[in-house]
């Protein structure tokens, strides 16, 4: 009976070749599905295991297809002048986000930036774009540099060759930075704890597939809030509004991007920014902000620790760049490898994977009719990945940056593109690159021999089970 039934059971096959004599390293991706196009229910499961393993080896080409599961048509849009036309062109009717992602996050954030639309997201995108606008950038660099300084020196305590999961270690620095950059110094470890542990639980309760929406609810069916999920959104709302309140009775921190919400809210109160709004736009900035950097600069060190080349060539130039001094923000523009490394890993490793639009209205993609409430996909963990736009899509080559390099318009979307643009993308390329430089001037960071790497998404791209390394003084 079992065996009868084996063909349901999701994949997990993982695709990773090194060869350090060619200098060539692919790392570790899910290998392309291949089950029969007619098995629906084990593609439901397969997805809901690892969305990214439900794709074919067709998917990674340039061009439009079409999944369907049971009644819903699924437009996969992998050609760039096709997105293009989706995130830009005609925004207006493909601006909503799916309704997986507003499902899974409305509990969380509300009405925040990230999955709002319409009039809501047209008023605060510039509010929100204001506060982590480049030119504010700077202000922050201090910190950035301060905090990846104060978790080396934990480190160095450690002892040599310390033990430790990568993935807590990053969300833990970034979660800091994030916290001391969105709400000053006001939050304090414990409130920065109570944000990230409840973050970390929410995640791990959340479905990556709506089941809702494929058995024809157009607006998906709410997240079942259980009592786990209650407690966790429970930890980052109190840590969060005693704060917000605190910055409103003027009692804040005044050089907080929070601050600065506060301010304008006082200054134009159309905006209509009360408690709730501002504690569902500040958790979003801390969401994107914090969890975002950290599975890059997870990914990160996987890639260097398995590409010791690379490594080398950040090394020197961190040396050159830097000297005996810390990196800092006035060191940023000239750490051209450090800068590349963490666009490729991005480019590998994007963030939020799969950029999911629901249609508002019936259109026309490259020939291919669009319905009401159908879902369109763009993926750039596929763009990223197809050969036609980077060869050797698969390989971890940093050096396809360097030099002023620059992929094609909308081939590359780490960030999304268009008006959906993140706001805050300088702010964390700034901090991936600060927080790589200080680390690698500090240590070299090795995967743990035997342990399995495997990429896997849900709200974000993490690997399964975090990262275990080991640590070593240079």
């Amino acid at each position: 009976m079992r065996r009868l039934f084996d063909w349901l059971n999701p994949t997990n096959a993982s695709v990773e070749r090194l060869n350090t004599t060619r200098r060539e390293f692919e790392p570790a991706h899910p290998a392309y599905y291949n089950s029969p196009g007619n098995r629906q229910i084990k593609l439901i499961l397969q997805a809901r295991a690892n969305l990214l393993a439900v794709f074919r080896k067709k998917h990674y080409e340039v061009g439009i297809g079409t999944m369907r599961i049971f009644n819903r048509q699924i437009t996969v849009v992998n050609a760039p002048e096709a997105i293009k036309y989706v995130v830009a062109t005609r925004h207006d009717n493909f601006e909503r986000k799916s309704p997986q992602m507003r499902r899974a996050l409305e509990k969380l954030l509300g009405d925040g930036l990230f999955i709002s639309d319409g009039e809501i997201w047209k008023q605060r995108r510039p509010l929100v774009a204001d506060i982590v606008h480049k030119n504010r950038v700077p202000a922050f660099g201090g910190i950035m540099t301060n905090t990846a300084l104060e978790m080396t020196e934990r480190w160095r305590s450690l002892g040599e060759g310390a033990r430790v999961n990568m993935l807590h270690e990053m969300a833990g620095l970034t979660a800091e930075i994030i916290a001391r950059s969105v709400f000053g110094n006001d939050l304090g470890p414990d409130g920065a704890n109570e944000v990230t542990e409840g973050f970390t639980s929410y995640q791990s309760l959340v479905d990556s597939v709506n089941l809702g929406y494929f058995l024809g609810f157009d607006e998906g069916l709410p997240l079942l809030g259980t009592p786990s999920m209650k407690r966790s959104v429970g930890r980052i709302h109190r840590a969060i509004d005693k704060v917000v309140e605190d910055h409103i009775a003027g009692k804040g921190d005044n050089s907080s991007m929070l601050d600065l919400l506060v301010r304008r809210q006082q200054r134009n109160p159309e905006l209509k920014l009360d408690v709730v709004a501002l504690r569902n736009e500040a958790a979003t900035i801390f969401m994107a902000g914090h969890e975002t950097t950290a599975a890059t600069l997870t990914w990160i060190w996987y890639l260097l620790s398995r590409a010791p080349w690379v490594e080398t060539a950040i090394h020197d130039e961190i040396a050159r760049v830097c000297g005996d001094n810390a990196p800092s923000i006035e060191h940023v523009d000239q750490l051209e490898w450090c800068r590349a490394v963490v666009e490729e890993a991005l480019r590998l490793y994007p963030p939020v994977p799969i950029l999911a639009r629901q249609a508002k209205a019936t259109d026309e993609i490259g020939g291919y009719e669009i319905k009401r409430a159908d879902l369109i996909m763009i993926a750039p963990w596929l763009l990223h990945r197809t050969e036609a736009l980077f060869p050797k899509a698969h390989q971890f080559r940093p050096e396809r940056f360097l030099e002023g390099r620059r992929p094609a318009p909308y081939s590359y979307i780490p960030f999304a593109s268009g008006p959906r643009l993140c706001p805050g993308l300088q702010f964390g390329l700034t901090e991936a690159i600060l927080c790589l430089a200080v680390i690698a001037q500090r240590f070299r960071v090795r995967v743990e021999e035997g342990h399995k790497v495997e990429a896997v998404y849900q709200l974000t791209l993490r690997p399964r089970g975090g990262m275990p390394v080991t640590l070593h003084r240079r």
